[in-house]
C-alpha cells in the first residue's frame, strides 16, 4: 500500500499556527483599539472644540512626543518596510520597532492626525505572525504566509470584512494583483478566526461600520458611471501620491526631530480652516452621509481631509491613509451626484471610496470587498468596475515603493 501524498500547502502544514495567528491578531486589536478610543476622548479635537488654539498647541506637543519616542526608543518602522521584509525574508526580524510604533501611533491618531490605525495595527499583527513563525522554526516561505495572515487579521479587526481583509493583505504587497497565492486560504482562515475572536473579546456586533441609505435598483448606465468614477478616482490617487512626494521632499530638508513638530503645527493650522483636516474620518463620515446636498461642503471636506492626510503621512506622524481615502471618496461621490443629479448617488459613493484607495494602494479586489463589508452595500459589480478602471489609469502611481512582484524563493530553494 502506497504512502498518502503529503499535504504541501502552508495551511495543511500549519493549520493550528494559522488559526493562532488570527486569534493573536484579534487579541492585539482588542487591546490597541480600546486604548486608542480612550486616549482619543482626551486628546482628540472633539474634546477641545471650544478651545481650538489649545488643541493646536496640543498637536505641536504630540509632534514633540513622536520625536522624543523616536530619539529614545528608536525607529517605528513602516508598512513599506514590512512589505519589503515579506518579499526579502518572509517577515520581520524581531519586534524591536513595535516599542516605538505603538506609543507613537496612539499619540498621533488620538491627538487628531489625519491618518488611521490601519497601518500601525497591521504592522503589529504582521509582526506577531513573523514572531510565531520564528518561534516554531518555520522556513521563509511559511514565515511569509503567517506574516500575511497576521496582516489580514489586523485588517479584519478594523474593517469587519474578513474576506476583503484577507485579499487586501495579499494585494497590498504587489502592484498588479496578488501573487502569493499559497497564502490566500491561510489568510482567509486567519481572518475568520481573528474576526470571531475580536467579536467575542470586544462584544461588538456584526453590523457594518457605516450605515448607508438603501440602494435603489441598478440601471445599465450605472456601470458607465462607475467606470467614470474609477477614472476620476485615479486622478485623485495620482494627486495624493504627488502631494505626498512633494511634502516628503520638503520635510526631508529639515532635521528629523523637527518634522513631526512642524507636521503637528501644520495640522493645527489646517484645522482652523476646516475640522475635517483632523482625524482619520471614520467618525466623520456620518456627517457626510447626513449633510444636505451642497456641493461646496463636499468639496471643502474632501480637500481638507486630502490635505490633512497628505501632511500627516509625510511629516513622520504614524498612521495609515486607507480610511482617510475612503472618506475623500465618499465626499467625491456626493459631489459628483450634486453635479449630475440623474446618477445613483450610492453607486458613486461606493465607487469613489473603493477606487480612490485602490488607485493608491493597488488593491482593487480588496478595496471593493472591504467597502462592501464596511457599508453593507451589495454593489460589488459597479464597485469592482471602478477599482479596476482606477488601477488601469493609475498603474504608474506609487506610494508604497516596496510593492513588487513576488520573490523568487522557489528558485532560491531549488
Amino acid at each position: 500500500m502506497s504512502n498518502p501524498i503529503p499535504d504541501e500547502s502552508p495551511l495543511g502544514r500549519h493549520f493550528g499556527l494559522v488559526a493562532l495567528t488570527g486569534v493573536a491578531g484579534a487579541a492585539i486589536a482588542a487591546l490597541y483599539l480600546p486604548a486608542l478610543w480612550w486616549l482619543s476622548r482626551r486628546l482628540g479635537p472633539e474634546s477641545w472644540a471650544a478651545r481650538p488654539m489649545t488643541h493646536l498647541a496640543l498637536l505641536v506637543v504630540a509632534g514633540l512626543a513622536v520625536s522624543a519616542i523616536a530619539r529614545r526608543v528608536g525607529s517605528a518602522g513602516s508598512v513599506e518596510l514590512l512589505v519589503d521584509n515579506i518579499h526579502v525574508r518572509g517577515g520581520v526580524a524581531g519586534a524591536r520597532e513595535l516599542r516605538a510604533l505603538i506609543p507613537a501611533s496612539l499619540v498621533c491618531i488620538a491627538a487628531g492626525g489625519a491618518a488611521g490605525p490601519e497601518a500601525p495595527l497591521v504592522q503589529t499583527t504582521g509582526t506577531i505572525g513573523s514572531l510565531l513563525a520564528d518561534a516554531f522554526g518555520l522556513e521563509p516561505v511559511d514565515r511569509r504566509v503567517l506574516t500575511i495572515t497576521g496582516m489580514a487579521a489586523g485588517f479584519t479587526a478594523l474593517f469587519g470584512a474578513p474576506i476583503g481583509a484577507a485579499i487586501f493583505a495579499l494585494e497590498i504587497l504587489h502592484r498588479r494583483g496578488l501573487e502569493y497565492h499559497e497564502a490566500l486560504m491561510p489568510a482567509v482562515i486567519g481572518s475568520l478566526c481573528g474576526y470571531a475572536a475580536f467579536v467575542v473579546l470586544t462584544g461588538l456586533g456584526l453590523a457594518p461600520v457605516w450605515t448607508f441609505p438603501a440602494v435603489s435598483a441598478l440601471r445599465p448606465v450605472d456601470l458607465a458611471w462607475a467606470a467614470a468614477a474609477g477614472a476620476g478616482a485615479a486622478a485623485v490617487a495620482a494627486a495624493f501620491a504627488a502631494a505626498h512626494r512633494a511634502l516628503s521632499s520638503l520635510f526631508a530638508r529639515l532635521p528629523e526631530w523637527a518634522r513631526p513638530v512642524l507636521g503637528g503645527l501644520g495640522l493645527g493650522l489646517l484645522a482652523l480652516a476646516s475640522p475635517y483636516a483632523l482625524t482619520f474620518g471614520e467618525g466623520q463620515l456620518g456627517a457626510v452621509l447626513d449633510a444636505a446636498p451642497v456641493a461646496a461642503f463636499f468639496a471643502a471636506a474632501a480637500l481638507a481631509k486630502f490635505a490633512g492626510a497628505a501632511l500627516t503621512v509625510s511629516s513622520g506622524w504614524k498612521g495609515g491613509f486607507i480610511i482617510p481615502l475612503f472618506f475623500v471618496g465618499a465626499c467625491l461621490g456626493r459631489l459628483a451626484h450634486a453635479a449630475f443629479p440623474q446618477t445613483n448617488e450610492i453607486v458613486l459613493m461606493a465607487a469613489f471610496m473603493a477606487a480612490t484607495n485602490a488607485g493608491v494602494t493597488k488593491t482593487p479586489l480588496g478595496s471593493a470587498l472591504v467597502v462592501a463589508g464596511m457599508t453593507g452595500l451589495r454593489l460589488l459589480p459597479t464597485t469592482l468596475i471602478a477599482t479596476v478602471v482606477a488601477l488601469a489609469f493609475a498603474h504608474r502611481v506609487s506610494l508604497i515603493e516596496s510593492q513588487r512582484a513576488r520573490a523568487l524563493e522557489d528558485a532560491a530553494r531549488a
